[in-house]
């Protein structure tokens, strides 16, 4: 068995990717998602692949993995199942107050996002547990008993439980369980203690309940397309996305979902960095733009940022993750004029259906119909032919825009894409500017179906000079889950403040919390070869309320590594807000372990000239309008799967691919390295 495959679901598109261990090659295929069922998708998009492979068995697979999307849109769309929750007496409406912010702070009429639990499903019990972890008041079994069986009459399908300081002491959640195990053993059970054993009580109660409400949704979908890739032969366990970048075998997803929120975009991140860096630039921002939306993040010296928590509609999860930023603008995203009169593109998007309108069932313009009318897109037919494309629809959707702004066909379209750029600028300098990051430092990455459609004038935007766009950027996201290893995140909050005197203090969560790692990597039957852990603190001032992570230097806690851990906490304070105090004493709130288990993954080759001259891979010519000209110009097509390492390509010019296109605007310079990776160097200035 010498196949590997990753699966990328999105919304419009489900992207394979085929790793043959035996002869080095990689094989790619898109088809369209299948929101209703997304496994149906996954299982054609595979014997497809292997059909296009020669005719390959699903048996000769040796290692599937997954990226889902399914939490999150259960989420998203108020899909998830009836949750109740089961918390300390006096807490009961915390889920509704939260930090007692507005959503929009000069919005009075903003509404905050309904809680995942109506009010009479969240019940209160006698404990309480002090913030040093000793017992105050014990836990009233009888009344624990008595709400397990109330939430059991009014027909929940979850139950979470967060109670106050359970993460310093989880006794009294861990008998919680027991009681549901015996009372209600077919309940979803979510404990506070085991998915986010950290302080900040709303925080800790949101995630806890978005992990119940969205539970049973994920693992019956994992569980059931587990079930239907064996029917159809497949042997090896598959594994799915986290969203810290690695992958966990889907019956240990089923039991915390939480952390797949960002499943879908974070292994492109973890393949770009790996490819990057092996063609010499490890600092890049990735920039996954896919059917409806982009996604966005920073890398830096070939590591992935990382963040503890985000917002998702307005409410907050806290989990290790990658630092990604996402924003509705996609291929599919629709344009329209808002009441002022003024041209708006997105967050609503078309979707698989009925799609953009080029493709044959919807009628509003698209940021893939303006490309088709500008013709930087292929006006006939996209992914080699597998998908017709009608220009005529297109021109029919952009012109209902055109026509009420006053503007011509090709000047509405070409707003549009100028539109969907400063939204996708926008999101950058959330992870980049914002960050204490200057974007013009970095390589331009770009990703998924449309990334290079559009990644020249993003460069221009953001003042970037270099984008590289990899081999195959439209299935990034499944060939990155062919090159990023197995994960699991341990974590506690134990506030300490670090002093010379703290190594012991120190010494000891991590030793705790690393083995918890081995613990779980003999579990996962991990050879002690393929093992490695890291470590890291979230530190602040004392004092202060936010924290920032620094990483833990490898060996045992010494003197000299507490003033490593000072000095890249001062740092970090400094980046991130243009001051240091130094005399001010610096204390740890999480600790943080990552274990780490290497899987063999998808190699980077490196490839030599075949001689090819670059004047035999253009395949046509075809007229694309150009903002800088006013105008269409002729353009050569070239064909990617023809260009030879050490080719150079001067714009305007457009390279089609199977899986995208990638435009090149007047003097940018375009160079194939030998992994294969298109270097565009940006010669222009957002004057020109």
């Amino acid at each position: 068995m010498t196949l590997r495959i990753g699966v990328d679901t999105g919304g419009t598109f489900t992207d394979l990717c085929a790793f043959d261990e035996a002869t080095g090659q990689v094989h790619v295929r898109k088809v369209s998602s299948t929101p209703d069922d997304p496994g149906r998708a996954i299982v054609l998009g595979i014997n497809e692949l292997l059909e296009q492979m020669g005719g390959r068995s699903i048996g000769e697979v040796s290692y599937l993995a997954h990226g889902t999307t399914v939490g999150t849109n259960a989420l998203l769309t108020g899909r998830g199942v009836r949750t109740g929750l089961i918390t300390t007496k006096g807490f009961r409406d915390l889920l509704e107050l939260g930090r007692g912010r507005r959503p929009h702070l000069y919005d009075l009429q903003a509404d905050k996002p309904e809680p995942l639990v109506p009010r009479d499903l969240r019940l209160e019990i006698t404990e309480r547990v002090r913030h040093d972890g000793r017992i105050e008041t014990p836990l009233d079994h009888e009344e624990v008993r008595s709400a397990v069986r109330e939430l059991k009459a009014k027909k929940v399908g979850s139950i979470a439980v967060c109670l106050l300081y359970s993460y310093l002491r989880p006794d009294h959640e861990r008998q919680i369980g027991e009681i549901i195990a015996e009372e209600f053993p077919e309940a979803y059970v979510s404990l506070s203690c085991d998915v986010m054993p950290e302080f900040r009580e709303y925080e800790r109660l949101s995630t806890v309940v978005t992990n119940a409400y969205i539970g049973p949704v994920v693992a019956n979908y994992l569980s059931r397309l587990r079930q239907r890739l064996a029917e159809n032969g497949l042997t090896c366990t598959p594994h799915v996305t986290q969203s810290n970048g690695g992958i966990i075998p889907f019956p240990a997803a089923e039991s915390m979902p939480v952390r797949l929120v960002l499943s879908g975009p974070s292994t492109g991140v973890v393949g770009a960095a790996a490819i990057t860096s092996e063609a010499g630039s490890p600092n890049i921002i990735t920039f996954d733009m896919g059917g409806t939306s982009s996604d966005v993040s920073l890398v830096q010296d070939g590591e992935p940022k990382v963040t503890a928590g985000m917002e998702l509609d307005g409410r907050p999860i806290r989990s290790p993750m990658l630092d990604i930023h996402t924003v509705g603008a996609g291929g599919g995203s629709i344009a329209w004029i808002d009441s002022g009169n003024h041209l708006k593109v997105g967050p609503a998007s078309a979707g698989a259906f009925p799609g953009p309108a080029c493709y044959g069932n919807g009628q509003d313009a698209t940021v893939t119909d303006a490309n088709v009318v500008l013709q930087v897109l292929n006006p006939e037919y996209l992914l080699d032919g597998q998908l017709k494309i009608d220009a005529q629809a297109s021109h029919r959707a952009v012109k209902s825009i055109a026509d009420p702004l006053g503007l011509t066909v090709p000047e509405a379209a070409q707003g549009i894409i100028r539109v969907v750029t400063a939204n996708m600028a926008r999101a950058i300098r959330v992870i980049s500017v914002q960050r204490g990051y200057d974007p013009r430092d970095y390589v331009l990455v770009p990703f998924g179906g449309a990334g290079p459609l559009h990644a020249s004038r993003l460069a221009i935007e953001l003042g970037i000079t270099r984008i590289i766009v990899p081999e195959t950027p439209g299935a990034q996201s499944a060939l990155g889950l062919l090159m990023t290893d197995i994960r699991s995140d341990f974590m506690r909050t134990q506030i300490t403040r670090v002093t010379p005197h703290s190594t012991d203090d120190l010494s000891k969560v991590f030793t705790e919390l690393t083995d918890q790692a081995i613990e779980w990597f003999d579990e996962e039957g991990i050879e002690p070869e393929r093992r490695s852990i890291l470590r890291r603190l979230e530190m602040r001032y004392a004092g202060q309320n936010y924290e920032l992570p620094v990483d833990v230097p490898e060996g045992p806690i010494t003197g000299a590594t507490i003033a490593s851990l000072v000095e890249g906490f001062q740092h970090a304070h400094d980046r991130m807000y243009g001051y240091s105090a130094r005399d001010e004493v610096a204390e740890a709130v999480t600790f943080r372990v990552q274990a780490i288990a290497d899987v063999p993954r998808a190699a980077i080759s490196r490839a030599a000239a075949q001689g090819r001259k670059v004047e035999d891979t253009v395949v046509g010519l075809r007229e694309v309008y150009l903002a800088e000209h006013g105008d269409y110009v002729s353009c050569p097509v070239y064909d990617r799967r023809l260009l030879d390492v050490g080719h150079h390509i001067v714009g305007p010019a457009v390279i089609e691919q199977m899986d995208t296109t990638t435009l090149l605007l007047p003097s940018d310079v375009c160079t194939v390295d030998d992994t294969r990776n298109l270097v565009i160097d940006i010669r222009r200035t957002p004057n020109e």
